[in-house]
């Protein structure tokens, strides 16, 4: 069975990025697919701290993280993985903390250190980013956010082959907006995005989490 993984590097469980992935998984287990969330702010670790253990010749890490901390059997199970989906919000123009610390830790020792760079991994199989954010999509565009993200999806393509980006713009980041100092955002425009814009996100990553399995099938 196809076996497609999600990682969510949002603090919340319930809220709009966690929301997509599971979207997205739903759409995979339509295909078929065995899926599974994981959560990163559920796990103690760190990010790399350039020990190149995986880059040393012969070395018995070569090409996988050395690092042994919680996030060890996730790196472990991501191995084996037909299809992986990522998620974050946008934290100052750039993906969570956690993400990156994330990311780090997977993409780096499957970086070969050649003249270009290629790929340690072993197979080629489908990924995808989804991002949430509270900027619109001009935005993005303006703040240069799409620096960013296209930098992670030529990486996730230089490593495993293919991938493709989902944003979901303006999204609601209060339940209640009166108990916070935040006079930037519209919360009536807020809440009415989520309403009647944010389902048409929802179904576009459960067609996200399709293509992925039709990729596999």
């Amino acid at each position: 069975m196809t076996n497609v993984i999600a990682v969510n590097g949002s603090p919340r469980k319930t809220w709009n990025t966690a929301t997509l992935l599971e979207h997205a998984l739903e759409g995979a287990k339509s295909q078929g697919a065995d899926t599974e969330l994981i959560h990163l702010y559920d796990l103690d670790f760190k990010g790399c701290t350039s020990c190149f253990a995986c880059k040393l010749r012969n070395g018995k890490s070569y090409g996988k993280c050395a690092i042994r901390d919680e996030l060890t059997p996730v790196l472990d199970r991501l191995q084996n993985a037909d299809a992986l989906i990522f998620g974050s919000p946008i934290y100052f123009a750039m993906v969570t903390g956690e993400m990156r610390c994330f990311m780090e830790r997977l993409l780096f020792p499957y970086t070969a250190y050649t003249n270009p760079p290629s790929s340690l991994y072993k197979r080629k199989i489908p990924t995808a980013f989804i991002y949430t954010m509270n900027v619109s999509e001009q935005e993005m565009n303006d703040y240069h956010y799409t620096v960013h993200t296209g930098q992670n999806e030529s990486f996730l393509t230089l490593i495993f082959g293919h991938s493709e980006s989902l944003f979901s713009f303006e999204t609601l980041q209060f339940a209640d907006y009166s108990k916070m100092v935040s006079s930037y955002f519209d919360p009536e425009m807020r809440r009415e995005r989520r309403r009647t814009i944010f389902p048409d996100d929802c179904k576009k990553a459960f067609e996200l989490g399709e293509r992925l399995g039709v990729l596999q099938s």
